[in-house]
């Protein structure tokens, strides 16, 4: 299906001004269509003079459509439909003609021209398929009393209404409340959805014939904006807001009407959100408190690991503090993840933070054994946002593979350690390579503690897979992959 750009700038000779009012108009139409219970169908003419194209239509949520079939970007030959082209001559409102659809159905069609500054650009078919079988109740009256003069708004170039909008105005539907207020601000009528969102709020009577703005200031705690709840609901300007006290909260959009070039009062549109607040602050809360859990956890950690420390300066055996300081920086690197966690809002690390503070862990290692600038480490490739099941296991894993590397594969001269990373969708290839000594002979990860720790995680908790090889050049690889 064409959109109305593509009809609008191949078929038609408007100007961009006048597209652009017609994008605000579509935009919007969703009130109307739903307050008249219509399809409509958004007429443009042809560049060439040839007939009418059908640049956009929109479906009611208040009742059935007639448009069976999409009908934008069809083209309405001149002369098939008299009354379109007369509607968009004149400019008058009110031209009405019958269509029977294949199924047999009579459906009035009613034209609404579209008019901006000093001419008619476009004309709006509004269909409507059962214009004899819905009730005249209070609720049909009204809306069709509103629908009535917003369509006078379009004909005399009124509406769209200026102004930015918000990602509110497309959120409220008429169905989710509405009410009808006069010049003076009060309600004429108000639907049952909308009394009872006032009612959640607390009001107590009915609202029909009370001034609105007056009512809702008594009911709420606070001001939504700097006018406060009145001079939202005045009706002056087209206005969006929310309001709440400690029992509910509404969500408001406020469109002024206006007749003959006056105001008419307002058509509000509401709906009850308390639900939808009340599990936004749980989520609030919760996520509030996984971020206090993690930064909980990243102290108790950073206190076991000063206790080991302490205990390792305490211990002779030189084979006893070299374990003791292993079992701090496994530690360490289990609370670094925990303290990246309890900096986010999400369950999720950016690990190449992670992985740069390990890999620095190196350079301290080493200029403690072969002095300063005799190692370096590199890091190449990105591993991304990752999850923290997986980062806790993967830091881990690089704790011990940089350590193993640091203090087994250099001599006195040193060397570099790389660590290299390659992300396709949702799996991680990793190298973590140096330039050192090589593999032994006699080489067994099983008969090192760290690496049959790296193997127990690698494919137990991240389940992926693991190598150990020699570097054509000298050196080692271990490769690893793993899904995240």
């Amino acid at each position: 299906m064409p959109s109305l750009d593509d009809i609008t700038r191949f078929q038609t000779s408007l100007r961009p001004d006048d597209v652009a009012w017609l994008h605000a108009l579509v935009t919007d139409w969703q009130i109307i269509a739903d307050l008249s219970f219509s399809d409509l169908v958004l007429w443009v003419p042809d560049s060439e003079a040839k007939g009418m194209w059908a640049g956009a239509q929109i479906r009611p949520t208040t009742g059935p459509t007639t448009l069976l079939e999409d009908m934008a970007g069809t083209f309405l030959p001149a002369g098939r439909v008299d009354q379109l082209e007369e509607a968009l001559a004149s400019g008058r409102i009110g031209s009405v003609y019958v269509e029977t659809l294949p199924d047999g159905r009579e459906v009035r069609v009613e034209l609404i021209p579209v008019r901006r500054v000093d001419s008619t650009i476009a004309v709006i078919a509004r269909r409507n398929a059962e214009p004899g079988l819905r009730g005249g109740g209070t609720l049909e009256t009204a809306y069709f009393e509103a629908a009535g003069v917003l369509a006078e708004m379009i004909r005399g170039g009124e509406f769209p209404l200026p102004g930015s909008r918000s990602d509110l105005a497309d959120s409220l539907r008429v169905g989710d409340g509405f009410v009808r207020t006069d010049s003076a601000g009060t309600v004429r009528y108000a639907s049952p959805n909308a009394m009872s969102a006032y009612r959640r709020l607390g009001l107590v009577g009915d609202l029909v014939g009370t001034q609105l703005g007056h009512v809702t200031s008594g009911l709420v705690d606070r001001r939504p904006t700097d006018r406060g709840a009145r001079g939202i609901l005045g009706g002056d300007a087209s206005t969006e807001a929310e309001i709440e006290n400690a029992a509910a909260s509404l969500l408001l959009r406020v469109i002024p009407l206006r007749s003959n070039s006056a105001r008419d009062g307002s058509l509000i549109l509401l709906r009850d959100v308390t639900e939808l607040r009340l599990r936004e602050r749980e989520l609030v809360s919760k996520e509030a408190t996984i971020r206090e859990i993690h930064h909980r956890v990243k102290n108790n950690l950073q206190t076991v690991a000063a206790l080991l420390r302490l205990q390792g300066r305490r211990t002779e055996l030189p084979e006893a503090r070299a374990a003791l300081d292993d079992a701090v920086r496994r530690v360490g690197s289990i609370a670094l993840v925990h303290e990246t966690l309890s900096q986010s809002f999400e369950d999720n690390v950016a690990f190449d933070q992670i992985a740069d503070r390990l890999l620095r862990t190196v350079l301290d290692v080493a200029e403690e054994t072969f002095g300063a600038g005799r190692v370096h480490a590199d890091r190449i490739g990105s591993f991304g946002v990752l999850p923290g099941s997986v980062a806790t296991p993967l830091a881990m894993v690089l704790t011990e593979l940089i350590q193993n590397a640091s203090a087994h594969a250099f001599d006195e001269q040193g060397g570099t350690l790389t660590l290299a990373v390659n992300r396709i969708r949702d799996r991680i290839r990793l190298r973590v390579s140096d330039d050192g000594s090589g593999l032994p002979a006699d080489f067994d990860p099983a008969g090192s503690l760290g690496l049959s720790i790296v193997t127990t995680l690698v494919e137990g908790e991240l389940h992926g897979s693991l190598a150990f090889e020699q570097r054509a050049g000298g050196g080692t690889t271990v490769a690893i992959s793993f899904g995240v």
